[in-house]
């Protein structure tokens, strides 16, 4: 750490970079020399000078991109949570649950083998496929080494995209050019919008012809979600999770978690303990379609009290490792079930 501050010290003693008044400035180091050092640690971790300098010549500040970042919501109040339904109604409108039903027939075979090698059912990795960037047509034009840069230079979580950065760097050491390196101003790119880390640890080659691209091959793209997914502990066989009947009267707070999440507490609390689907039933609450007597479930009624329930087994929490937002893994879980009928 002393070592860090001295060379941070040196560059900005040593930078002749005019500063950039109009966008607030990181507290310690001018922009053009705090490149410098993520130029220094893209070269210790191996990438190539050519790399470097298309990637990093005619960099600057991206207002935009720390106005989007400093904008971004602190911790929410705990004054109640907005009501799912409406948000279902319009994240699994009948437009995306016909363009998810297309885009699964039009790649049933490829769905179907990458279900095979993985376990993930082809309709969750559609389902993902249209959240996050409508079957492929909105998936961003900022520059990402731009938006990375800026983000790292800015400081508000300085160390993660440091490294994002040089991730980028080296995903474009594989031969991806600049202007297909374009995604969301935080940095997530592709059809799946993985992080540059998670594309190197995660992305894969679904068709074998030796590269994962995930901008233009659904093959690859389809691959890559699936692995995320497994690599997330996926559990074959299993659904998300399926209605339940919740008994009139039924004391729901009795039976609130324990559970002490470190990460996205606000989105576990509103899930139950867990029992058996065995359990429940002995309680009055009964899944609506079939599963195993044995699995480990958690009830969610998330619009309260005589409004529909749900028993969510482990690979809804896979859901949640994509995005930590029980809107969104609903989302996605019922959209999933839309596709596959």
């Amino acid at each position: 750490m002393v070592i860090k501050r001295l060379f941070l010290a040196a560059a900005l003693l040593c930078s002749t970079t005019a500063s950039v008044p109009s966008i607030a400035q990181s507290p310690d180091i001018s922009f053009d020399a705090y490149l410098q050092l993520l130029i220094a640690r893209a070269r210790a971790e191996g990438v190539s000078e050519a790399t470097i300098r298309r990637m990093t010549y005619d960099l600057t500040p991206n207002e935009r991109v720390i106005r989007l970042d400093q904008s971004q919501p602190g911790t929410p109040t705990r004054s109640g949570y907005p009501a799912l339904a409406p948000y279902i109604a319009t994240h699994v409108d009948q437009a995306r649950i016909n363009g998810g039903r297309n885009v699964f027939a039009a790649n049933r075979s490829t769905l179907r083998a990458m279900e095979n090698e993985y376990g993930v059912p082809g309709e969750i990795v559609v389902a993902i496929f249209g959240h996050e960037t409508a079957y492929g047509q909105v998936t961003g034009n900022f520059d990402l080494a731009r938006s990375l840069a800026t983000l790292a230079w800015e400081g508000r979580r300085r160390e993660l995209f440091a490294g994002e950065f040089v991730d980028l760097l080296k995903v474009a050491d594989k031969g991806y050019p600049r202007s297909t390196l374009q995604g969301s101003w935080a940095g997530a790119f592709g059809n799946p919008q993985f992080l540059p880390s998670v594309y190197l640890r995660l992305a894969k080659d679904g068709d074998g012809d030796g590269r994962a691209d995930i901008f233009n091959n659904r093959a690859d793209t389809f691959a890559s979600i699936a692995n995320y997914f497994q690599d997330a502990g996926w559990r074959k066989g299993q659904p998300w999770g399926v209605r339940a009947f919740v008994p009139a009267g039924f004391d729901v707070d009795r039976y609130k978690t324990k559970l002490n999440a470190p990460v996205c507490s606000r989105v576990h609390e509103r899930h139950s303990q867990w029992k058996t689907v065995k359990e429940w039933r002995n309680l009055g609450v009964r899944a609506q379609k079939p599963l195993a007597d044995d699995v480990m479930v958690s009830l969610f009624q998330p619009d309260g009290p005589n409004m529909p329930a749900w028993l969510l087994t482990s690979n809804y929490r896979v859901i949640l490792e994509y995005n930590c937002s029980n809107y969104y893994a609903m989302s996605v879980g019922l959209l999933a079930d839309e596709i596959a009928q």
